[in-house]
């Protein structure tokens, strides 16, 4: 239904599955519940994907791996994308979500431990700033105001912007997002 983008309902949701609207009450407390545990499945997900990202000797094209993932898995499954990030719905367990931050804030705590980015860089808040960016791309993206092939290289841009407004040279925030961005892909250089 989300891919169709139908409404939601009950009776919609059961549809052909042998069980009664009544289910969605037992197990998820009514349809908020539910789509509160699509939400979770949601982050489970992306914090999985991002957890097959191992750390290299490249922390800021770690970060940029991470931004990458996170747009492959908006673009693959927008209607997910866009339930995981609507606040309205309960999220049962916010460990999940949290992860896949961590991913980032993990990325540029190392980078700035290697020197790459500045000693005085606000290790949370550069974190922010990279989601934000790669969020409201993929919000443009699920929402289908602009394709991936359009997304992609204005987010990357704007990646080796913000790494070298946080210290590090141009060549190697670009090669380090070429790279990055293309392991988080899975389409390796």
């Amino acid at each position: 239904m989300l891919a169709r983008r139908e409404p939601v309902t009950l009776r919609g949701v059961v549809a052909g599955t042998g069980v009664s609207t009544m289910a969605v009450y037992t197990y998820f407390d009514g349809m908020p519940g539910l789509l509160g545990a699509v939400r979770q499945e949601g982050f489970t997900r992306l914090a999985a994907r991002l957890g097959t990202l191992s750390a290299t000797d490249d922390p800021v094209g770690d970060a940029a791996a991470a931004g990458a993932a996170y747009a492959a898995s908006a673009r693959e499954i927008p209607e997910l994308y866009s339930l995981m990030f609507d606040g309205s719905l309960p999220l049962p367990d916010s460990g999940a979500a949290d992860a896949t931050l961590g991913h980032l804030v993990g990325a540029v705590r190392r980078a700035v431990a290697s020197g790459r980015f500045d000693d005085d860089v606000d290790v949370l808040g550069f974190a922010h700033e990279l989601w934000m960016l790669g969020h409201g791309a993929c919000m443009l993206l699920v929402t289908r105001v602009l394709s991936f092939e359009q997304v992609e290289p204005v987010v990357t841009s704007g990646l080796v912007h913000l790494y070298r407004a946080a210290g590090d040279d141009a060549r190697s925030a670009a090669r380090s997002v070429e790279r990055g961005w293309a392991r988080g892909l899975g389409t390796d250089l």
